[in-house]
């Protein structure tokens, strides 16, 4: 039996004949329906105040009578309406079908997370988030002192009561996340206000509030489980996860069945493989594909190439590009220009030869040329420098900024600073001035002066003692304790082990740069001392990635170590 046409009125029954209309008479009805109708009133209308009384319908009525499911999205000419139920003096409105697929998930966060991390409460996006009352407790415990979790501690308070206190929050239906202005964030938080019922395995403490914490998400689990039950919006059915940063507790919740993940907000990579390495290997066939179209022109004794092609898309302002071939002119350059589908390559300068030694020091292999040539740019503020140990990074740093501080005269003096994390346990507080404090944890400026002061061969003993004490007149030795509200004019600031920083430390040693200054961070990732840090989360990894890109700023990582063959050896097998 053919579909009925739609109803041309609001709030309107069909009436008993159009069910008996033939299949070509509905045809003919519809296409003067589509003619007669404006298009706004395509749109699905809404049901009138009036209630009308359905008539009598014939036995198969029901049949013919589109539901709104499937068959009425069958309908694409002409929409139909549904009409459900109304009452007296109101409109129904139109059903609005929930998606399933994409429901929101209800994230039961632990303590640590918030203790890592205050902002993660407007990390999740749509999706809920759930406070159990042991982990405000715990909040409540942490928050005297002067360390870094006290302080999160004290600001996870402030955002909650500042949640609690926003204009309409109720906690009983749970707190709007972007009602403090955080409009990344669309879901609500929700605060445990009743007991759960909750039981779990008797070799599990019941008193240890991490084993709390599993109860509840246990009974959320229960709770929210996907049924048919008309459930309000805090428990409607969806999908409940514990986030927490300790490893045990996540296996714990595998053990019993539950679904939890870590905070993954604070990791700026998951793969530390990958890290943006600051050099890019031109293809084979480079000249082959891209030679048409190349211009070329000299400045000085730079030549500029400005190329287009498939290539130019994958390039990255400062990023080093470089042509090895067997047969061929080997091309060793640097991004400076992208504009469109086009992209402008400058020829570095060659620091292996020996007549463009940096205070005596030659590079000895591809990167540690590139990173001469952005460590000597004055146009380039920042620098980031990764790599294995023995790779050179120091060494690099300090002459390229004594040559810079004593021959050019390009800043006032360098300054050096490093995260001081021991490797193993803490001899204790070191005696003397903020200086001699530092002194021990120099000992690798120490190593690469006296490097240094071995380059000038024919200066004689007396000449090598004096220019080593004009040198150590121009570094002076600082302690991150100390950066908070100073800026630095005219200064080449070394930062050393800077993968021992985490993001926020990161940031505020790089905010202290005043005109004039450039700041080296160098570290190795391998070499993380820092606990809770990773690769994915230090903060030179957080430098690397944000500044990539940045005309102004420049990394690259070192592939070679060249300290000796024993530390080359150690590095690969140990």
């Amino acid at each position: 039996m053919p579909l009925p046409p739609a109803p041309t009125k609001r709030a309107a029954l069909l009436s008993s004949t159009a069910f008996e209309a033939t299949a070509s008479s509905i045809s003919r009805t519809r296409r003067k329906a589509a003619n007669t109708v404006p298009a706004v009133d395509a749109v699905i209308p809404e049901t009138d105040a009036t209630v009308v009384q359905p008539p009598v319908i014939p036995a198969e009525a029901p049949q013919a009578r589109v539901p709104g499911g499937t068959a009425a999205r069958a309908l694409h000419s002409v929409p139909v309406a549904e009409l459900p139920v109304s009452s007296a003096g109101e409109s129904a409105p139109r059903p609005r079908r929930r998606k399933t697929a994409g429901r929101p998930k209800l994230f039961v966060l632990d303590t640590n997370v918030l203790l890592h991390d205050p902002m993660c409460l407007f990390r999740f996006e749509e999706h809920d988030i759930f406070l159990p009352m042991i982990v405000l407790e715990e909040l409540d415990a942490h928050k005297k002192g002067m360390t870094e979790v006290a302080r999160n501690a004290r600001q996870t308070s402030r955002w909650l009561d500042a949640l609690a206190g926003a204009n309409g929050a109720d906690i009983g239906t749970g707190l709007r996340l972007d009602s403090t202005g955080h409009r990344d964030a669309g879901g609500k938080l929700f605060f445990q206000t009743q007991t759960l019922a909750f039981s779990l395995p008797s070799g599990l403490p019941q008193g240890k509030a991490d084993n709390q914490i599993l109860g509840v998400v246990d009974a959320l689990g229960k709770l929210h489980k996907d049924d048919k039950g008309n459930r309000t919006h805090a428990n409607q059915a969806r999908d409940v996860v514990l986030v927490s940063k300790d490893i045990n507790m996540r296996v714990k919740a595998r053990a019993l069945g539950l679904a939890t993940d870590d905070y993954q907000n604070d990791k700026t990579l998951a793969d530390g493989d990958l890290l943006y390495s600051g050099s890019l290997a031109l293809p084979a066939d480079f000249w082959a594909t891209h030679g048409q179209t190349v211009e070329s022109w000299q400045q000085g004794v730079h030549t500029f190439y400005r190329i287009s092609g498939p290539v130019v898309p994958n390039l990255l302002i400062n990023q080093f590009v470089y042509f090895e071939s067997p047969g061929e002119p080997s091309l060793y350059a640097r991004v400076t220009e992208i504009r469109g589908k086009t992209a402008v390559f400058k020829t570095l300068k060659d620091y292996t030869h020996l007549k463009n030694a940096v205070w005596g020091v030659t590079t000895r292999n591809r990167e540690q040329n590139f990173a001469m040539n952005l460590l000597l740019d004055p146009e380039i503020d920042f620098v980031t420098l990764t790599g294995t140990a023995g790779s050179g990074k120091t060494l690099m740093a300090l002459a390229s900024g004594l040559t810079q501080v004593l021959d050019d005269r390009r800043y006032t003096e360098i300054i050096v600073t490093r995260a001081t994390v021991s490797v193993g346990e803490d001899i204790g507080f070191l005696p003397g001035t903020e200086e001699e404090k530092m002194g021990p944890w120099m000992g690798a400026l120490d190593d690469n002066l006296e490097v240094l002061g071995k380059t000038d061969t024919g200066a004689g003993e007396w000449g090598r003692a004096a220019t080593s004490e004009l040198i150590r007149s121009r570094i002076k030795v600082k302690s991150m304790n100390f950066m908070r509200g100073r800026t630095f004019l005219n200064k080449y600031v070394i930062i050393d082990e800077a993968q021992n920083l985490t993001p926020k430390q990161m940031k505020t040693l790089i905010t202290r740069a005043g005109p004039g200054t450039k700041i080296i961070c160098m570290g190795n990732l391998a070499q993380i001392d820092t606990p809770y840090l990773t690769e994915g989360s230090s903060g030179l990894t957080f430098a690397v990635d944000k500044f990539k890109g940045w005309p102004h700023s420049g990394h690259i990582t070192l592939a070679r170590g060249e300290r000796s063959r024993l530390a080359d050896f150690a590095s690969e097998v140990l």
